[in-house]
């Protein structure tokens, strides 16, 4: 029996030290190989530390909230054989180096293992394949990583996706440019990683990018394997937090053994990989009262399905109904990725812009009946019409007597820039958050080109596939909820443009009408503009207007001069 000493690895992205957050094991404990054993956290993520090695546990360094520094001891083993603690401190890193960043220029297993006079198998070659950050243009010098779509340990394709990221224009697909097995990654969801920086290593069948790498066999018997390991280089994704059990829990089935009636005291961490836990938070399921069959109560993927299969299990309350519990968990979101990019769209809107809005009701039951008698009698080549092109057509008529309003400043010039045509933003709810797309020269389309660009431009973004130039360049923009679009609105200008217009949701409401109270077809249209540069008379104005040709929709088909 010998001793094995592990130290807290480097977690990359120059960090220093790390914050214990949880232990997954006690002394006493028999582990197994890339069984968690610690939860650690950085000023970047939460990240979970695995076994290096099978063994007991003999001794545990730090107590959760005490920081560590990187290198410094965090467990110790009794382990078969002879361990590693007569061994050098450098050595005893590098035995578990497999979860270092791709930040070295040979495998680090490898390495180690040349190291051992003893080891005598014969070597084999390898190469290893750098992939950096390409230049995504447009000037972009860095980009956010928005998620990773591979893992240490992935076999991958050649021109395979493999990570998102994000400029300040559009979310980019990166495929990958050689075939081969994952190494190592670099940066977590929420890096900004300049262009050019390493991002990825790939251990390949060629010589790769950075030369052939010698790993012998036995070494790879014995240390951790990128194709097995899960580094702390790559942060276990965290799920909801989990509720603790509910007071009086202990008097329900916390014995039986379906997976549903499964509890853990308050504060308890379930242990689980972080595959199943990414697959309990898409399945809406709390890992709180999932059990776990695995080592040391661990809950794996079978656990998991037999929890949803029984549908989990209720406690009967005192009137016969599912017992109401207190929830005191609070779950942490990171923002990142495009929330990130609207948070600081927003914020930067607000300070830099003095903002006014106007609200005023249309009368579109003339419109509506237009629209209906339209899409009736349209060819089926043709787009359904909705609201959006007529508006489109009566703001288009209005800014060409409001130039103003069609504009974009650029107040750290001190320069209104006015555009003779109308490239107008459409607010475009996508699964990842808000975006504009952009309907260029506006003024040169009829209601039906419009409507086949607004449905087109609206598919591409919630795919992910709309283009820079849809996602900006915008001198005005559209918001609309549709239905949900409430009695009125604020919206915030995108900036630097100076305008925006909202569309409320349209109701039927009793009106009067020539001293009789008629039922009409109502809707109100919320503006905001830029005071630094529109006037309210202005703005009062062009929404008049927009009004006019809403409320007698013939006149958009008109030549009015």
């Amino acid at each position: 029996m010998g001793r094995y000493v592990f130290k807290l690895p480097d977690i990359g992205e120059g960090t220093a030290e790390a914050e214990l957050v949880t232990w997954h094991v006690a002394i006493g404990d028999r582990v197994k190989e890339e069984q968690p054993l610690a939860d650690v956290m950085t000023d970047k993520a939460t990240m979970e530390i695995p076994a290096p090695v099978s063994g007991t546990v003999i001794e545990l360094a730090g107590v959760p909230g005490e920081m560590l520094a990187v290198g410094s001891d965090l467990i110790v083993f009794e382990v078969d054989g002879s361990g590693n603690a007569d061994t050098s401190a450098a050595v005893a890193t590098v035995q578990h180096a497999a979860a270092k960043p791709a930040t070295q220029g040979t495998a680090p297993a490898a390495t180690e293992r040349r190291k051992a006079p003893d080891e005598r198998a014969p070597a084999t070659m390898s190469g290893q394949y750098v992939v950096k950050l390409p230049d995504i243009g447009e000037g972009t010098v860095e980009a956010e990583l928005v998620a990773w779509y591979v893992k240490v340990g992935d076999t991958i394709k050649e021109e395979q996706h493999f990570a998102d990221v994000m400029t300040e224009k559009a979310t980019v697909e990166l495929p990958s440019p050689a075939a081969g097995q994952v190494l190592s990654l670099t940066g977590v969801p929420g890096s900004i990683i300049a262009v050019g920086s390493e991002l990825m290593v790939l251990e390949v069948a060629r010589t790769g990018d950075i030369g052939p790498v010698a790993t012998h066999p036995a070494a790879e018997a014995r240390a951790p394997q990128p194709s097995g390991a899960k580094p702390a280089a790559v942060p276990a994704k965290a799920p909801p937090a989990p509720a603790p059990s509910p007071a009086g829990a202990g008097n329900s089935q916390a014995g039986s053994s379906k997976p549903g009636f499964a509890t853990r005291t308050p504060g308890e961490k379930p242990v689980a990989s972080p595959a199943v836990r990414r697959r309990a938070w898409e399945l809406g399921v709390k890992l709180q009262f999932v059990g776990g069959s695995g080592p040391g109560g661990r809950v794996r993927q079978d656990d998991l399905d037999q929890y949803v299969a029984s549908g989990g299990a209720m406690t009967m309350g005192s009137w016969g109904g599912p017992a109401r519990a207190r929830k005191d968990g609070v779950e942490e979101v990171k923002v990142i990725g495009l929330r990130r990019r609207i948070a600081e769209k927003m914020q930067e809107a607000k300070r830099r812009i003095p903002h006014f809005s106007y609200i005023e009701e249309v009368d579109v039951t003339a419109l509506e009946d237009l629209r209906a008698h339209l899409n009736a009698s349209k060819n089926k080549e043709q787009p359904r019409l909705t609201l959006l092109p007529f508006l489109m057509g009566a703001m288009v008529r209005s800014l060409a007597r409001f130039p103003q309003i069609n504009a974009r400043f650029d107040d750290d010039a001190g320069v209104v820039r006015r555009h003779e045509g109308v490239h107008m933003g459409i607010a475009t709810q996508t699964p990842t958050g808000l975006v504009v797309t952009v309907v260029r020269h506006a003024e040169a389309l009829d209601i039906w080109d419009a409507a086949t660009e607004v449905a087109r431009l609206a598919t591409a973004a919630r795919e992910g596939k709309a283009t820079r130039d849809e996602l900006s360049g915008s001198t005005i923009t559209i918001t609309s909820l549709g239905t949900l679009g409430g009695v009125a609105t604020t919206p915030v200008i995108n900036h630097p443009e100076v305008a925006i217009v909202g569309v409320n949701k349209m109701s039927e409401r009793p009106m009067v009408r020539d001293g009789q109270i008629v039922i009409r077809k109502m809707m109100n249209l919320s503006s905001s503009f830029d005071h630094r540069v529109v006037d309210g008379v202005d703005a009062a104005e062009f929404v008049q207007h927009v009004r006019g040709f809403l409320e007698q929709p013939v006149t958009l088909f008109m030549d009015l001069k």
